[in-house]
């Protein structure tokens, strides 16, 4: 078994991801709403609710293998203000960073390190954040690589994330999980881009990760809704309607098209606003839009049901939010409809970190694991 640390933890879905074969070491977020959701689900033995300011190194329990930080967003998202990595925010960065310096120092450096965030962050500040955090990483004596997993490829979510994966410069590779150049799938134009920013000695550390080809995803969005949802209700045919009024001639194609394709339809819908006139958009090819924390009602994404001549509207129950998480039903969720809504909306997709660890994390943990029971 091995084990990790994982901060800005939020409702514990890397841990989910992660799976049984690891330990948790320590848990951390400052959310007393996110901190609650995850004692329901995994106790609290090993969590400590505070800002990642106030942390010691001292403080950190043990000797992990792996750091994992799902670091706030906010900041380098399309939908921030572009403040960057230097923000309030997502400049949590730097006091995380502090504590795993401080765990160099004190000779118990995790053997990888795991950053997650949106794709934003190849681009914010014209690169320069990315190649700050690649600076980070290489004065502390790692390697490292990124890429760019959707969850679409495990999940009917259409969720692209950025995945830095760092390996302690004394942990060796296995033969096979690096490229001697860049893979498309993986690795984004954009993710390229930024890595051609680095500076010179962080470029040297660099590496091109790569991973297996993902088995096909077997659901569809429409296998994931609630015939009975639960903390949602239905729209009035009133509010429907008014949904499709706002639709311009392409989107009321699409539910021309549902109506006659001969069974049921789920599509996901965005409320837009596309040259100071509010739209209705949606999607029917199976796959949901991005999930995203609730600031406002255009982030709560609504659901267009088409069976035949039929068509009702609502929005995403908390339960069917989870599952386009690939969080199980014995996830315990809020009550509260914002709070369920923003804990996964916030999250990591589960599938994404299993799929992560199992080709890549663990790989490398157990090449090493082996050689020291060889060499003992």
């Amino acid at each position: 078994m091995y084990s990790f640390f994982e901060f800005f933890a939020g409702g514990g879905m890397a841990r989910a991801g992660l799976g049984e074969g690891w330990e948790c070491l320590l848990a951390n977020d400052m959310s007393e709403k996110k901190a609650s959701s995850y004692k329901e689900n995994w106790g609290g033995e090993h969590l400590v609710v505070a800002d990642v300011n106030k942390i010691k190194s001292k403080d950190i329990p043990g000797h992990a293998d792996m750091a994992w930080a799902s670091f706030p967003c906010q900041d380098l998202s399309l939908a921030g203000a572009g403040a960057g990595i230097r923000a309030e925010r997502s400049g949590t960065f730097w006091p995380f960073w502090n504590l795993v310096k401080g765990m160099v120092k004190g000779d118990r450096a995790p053997r990888l390190v795991v950053l997650e965030n949106v794709c934003g962050a190849l681009t914010s500040h014209a690169g320069k954040d990315f190649a700050a955090i690649g600076s980070a990483l290489s004065r502390a004596g790692y390697r490292f690589g990124a890429v760019v997993l959707d969850a679409v490829d495990f999940l009917p979510q259409s969720r692209p994330r950025l995945f830095i994966v760092a390996v302690r410069s004394d942990v060796d590779i296995p033969n096979g999980l690096i490229l001697n150049q860049p893979d498309a799938k993986w690795h984004s134009k954009a993710l390229v881009h930024a890595q051609s920013q680095l500076t010179k000695s962080a470029a040297k550390k660099w590496l091109w990760w790569s991973l297996p080809a993902p088995s096909k995803r077997s659901e569809d969005f429409v296998d994931l809704i609630e015939d009975e949802p639960v903390g949602v209700t239905w729209h009035t045919k009133k509010e429907t309607n008014n949904l499709l009024s706002m639709m311009t001639d392409v989107n009321k194609a699409k539910v021309t098209a549902a109506k006659v394709s001969g069974k049921k339809m789920v599509g996901g819908l965005y409320r837009r606003t596309r040259n100071g006139v509010q739209r209705a958009e949606v999607r029917f090819d199976g796959v949901a839009g991005c999930l995203r924390t609730p600031t406002g009602g255009s982030s709560r994404q609504t659901i267009l049901i088409v069976e035949g001549k039929k068509v009702r509207s609502r929005l995403l129950s908390p339960r069917e939010g989870a599952r386009l998480m690939g969080l199980p039903d014995s996830y315990i969720l809020p009550r509260n409809y914002n709070e369920s809504y923003h804990l996964v909306g916030d999250g990591v997709a589960v599938p994404v970190v299993s799929y992560l660890a199992e080709n890549l994390l663990k790989l490398i943990l157990d090449f090493n694991l082996d050689r020291e029971v060889q060499a003992a």
